[in-house]
């Protein structure tokens, strides 16, 4: 990390969302009351899926595995995001800045391919119900996730060593509030083409290739759907998909958009509020999505409400 001048590079300045310290205290109460709540939220799913013998489902089993992916996504950026509102110096140091990097960038990979696999369990499901039990069984479950999260540690390694290796020539001014690699490597001396090039192939990789076996996914399962005689039952098996497309669009949309459009300086300020929306929104909105609209959830909320009061 050698500069030109052969001093070393060892810190970084966020230079955040805001200069203005009123506008920093309100964002620090917003994004704290968030935080919180993608917590609790999160935490109630995964303790509901463990504790309720009638959620132990695969669905509920990759629920509680997405709920907790968003805890550890979120605890990457969001406490750091909290004491930098507080403070007047943002300063992240080089091992800190590529630990968070590669957590959050490997949590969003889990989950794009975790995403994935429950469209995948909602085909079996629905396609072919009479074979679900002994398709999705529980140790398929168990390899499949293992495999999941194993994957999107290891996708990660060669991007992160990559901005490892960079070099910088002074500039140590992030123009964001987190160390994400585009902005990080913005502020790079040399040449920083082979790094691009392999960001954008692993970031195209795991948003199109997961979103195209989605939407090849729900499409087979659109015309099971449409050949079940009854009115209730073709309702009844598309508000089993609606709340995974939900999640699905919000998670992939803001993603794409910042991760395959092309950047420059002039757009940084909206590059940092659509990361704001899918670092915080996707985390929030999980839980809650599935939550309401699943009374299996709601009737093991009860239980636990109850049994606390």
């Amino acid at each position: 990390m050698a500069e030109n001048n052969g001093s070393v590079v060892t810190e970084f300045i966020f230079l955040g969302l805001t200069d203005n310290r009123e506008i920093q205290l309100i964002l620090f109460v917003l994004f704290l009351i968030i935080y919180l709540m993608i917590i609790s939220g999160n935490f109630l799913i995964v303790l509901v899926a463990v504790t309720d013998l009638a959620l132990h489902y695969p669905m509920y089993f990759f629920l509680a595995n997405l709920s907790s992916l968003d805890i550890i996504y979120s605890t990457s950026i969001i406490p750091r995001m909290l004491r930098d509102f507080l403070s007047s110096r943002k300063v992240i140091s080089l091992p800190e800045c590529v630990v968070q990097m590669y957590i959050s960038l490997a949590m969003g990979e889990v989950e794009c391919i975790l995403l994935a696999v429950m469209a995948y369990d909602r085909f079996v499901a629905i396609c072919h119900p009479l074979h679900y039990t002994t398709i999705i069984r529980r140790s398929v479950c168990i390899r499949i996730a293992t495999g999941t999260w194993i994957c999107g540690f290891l996708l990660t390694i060669p991007s992160v060593v990559a901005v490892w290796r960079v070099d910088f020539c002074g500039n140590n001014k992030i123009n964001h509030f987190e160390c994400e690699i585009p902005e990080f490597i913005s502020i790079a001396c040399g040449n920083t083409a082979l790094i691009q090039l392999l960001n954008f192939t692993i970031g195209t990789t795991l948003l199109i290739l997961p979103v195209a076996f989605i939407i090849m996914t729900y499409v087979r399962i659109l015309r099971s759907v449409l050949r079940i005689a009854s009115s209730d039952g073709r309702k009844k098996a598309f508000s089993t998909c609606t709340s995974h497309i939900m999640v699905v669009t919000i998670f992939y949309g803001l993603p794409m958009f910042s991760y395959l459009k092309p950047r420059s300086r002039s757009d940084a300020s909206t590059v940092k509020i659509y990361t704001v929306f899918y670092t915080t929104l996707t985390p929030l909105f999980n839980p809650i999505i599935y939550t309401l609209r699943n009374n299996e959830v709601k009737t093991a909320l009860r239980k636990i409400t109850q049994k606390v009061s």
